[in-house]
């Protein structure tokens, strides 16, 4: 009988003790983890790149010879983000996403640097919940930009020789906002703040949106909406 009982009470341990774990390595901030992903080139002659994250620190820039190199650091193991990449006909589908874990929030750690490929035509759209993004986006061979943001800064370059016409949304919750524009193409922005201030460098304001002088007869011209909630926004064209 004390036999069995040690037995009995050695597994209730260990299914605690298995338990307990699982929660830690779900919830609870531990040893800071380091992952790397990439995407190779395929055939696709234009993809859509989505970027979800919850709260934390992004980083995107190009460079890349691959579709993606992805460089990741968290702390909750179940925080790894998820990396899709699907493509049909022309069209490839690219998805950085950070899974939905209860618990995973204040106090831990999460970064992502992301480096996309320069030469393939983009479409790139961001939700960030709450925390910062650098974006550096510029060298990219952009179709359209995309950016939602909750609560934190944005910091975006788009300084480079762009080929096409494209937009650019950006709508702000709580932070500021700061993008560089390129000096050599048009530009026509319709920037409003909710309670803030907009700062606009090498542009002036005509019937109610911000344009540089080369906007009238530019082979190419990047055109901004840019809604924000309560923050400052500045647009650098200079």
């Amino acid at each position: 009988m004390s036999g069995r009982l040690t037995f009995i009470c050695a597994v209730a341990v260990l299914a605690l003790t298995g338990c307990n774990a699982s929660v830690e390595t779900s919830t609870v901030p531990g040893t800071l983890e380091h992952d790397t992903q990439a995407i190779e080139l395929d055939k696709a002659e234009m993809v859509r790149v989505e970027m979800r994250m919850g709260a934390g620190e992004l980083n995107v820039g190009g460079g890349s010879s691959r579709l993606l190199d992805a460089e990741f650091e968290f702390d909750r193991p179940a925080s790894k983000p998820v990396v899709r990449y699907q493509a049909s006909s022309f069209r490839g589908l690219l998805t950085i996403e950070q899974p939905n874990v209860h618990g995973s929030g204040a106090g831990s750690h999460y970064a992502w640097k992301l480096r996309l490929n320069n030469g393939v035509p983009m479409d790139v759209i961001t939700h960030l919940g709450a925390g910062n993004a650098e974006m550096n986006l510029g060298d990219l061979n952009l179709r359209g930009v995309e950016v939602h943001m909750g609560v934190g800064n944005l910091d975006m370059d788009l300084r480079g020789d762009p080929k096409r016409d494209y937009n650019v949304e950006i709508h702000g919750g709580v932070g500021n906002a700061s993008v560089r524009l390129p000096s050599a193409v048009g530009i026509i922005a319709d920037a409003k703040g909710g309670i803030g201030n907009i700062d606009a460098q090498g542009l002036e304001k005509r019937n109610g949106r911000w344009v540089n002088a080369k906007q009238e007869d530019a082979k190419v011209t990047i055109h901004l909406n840019i809604r924000g909630g309560v923050g400052n926004i500045t647009l650098l064209a200079n």
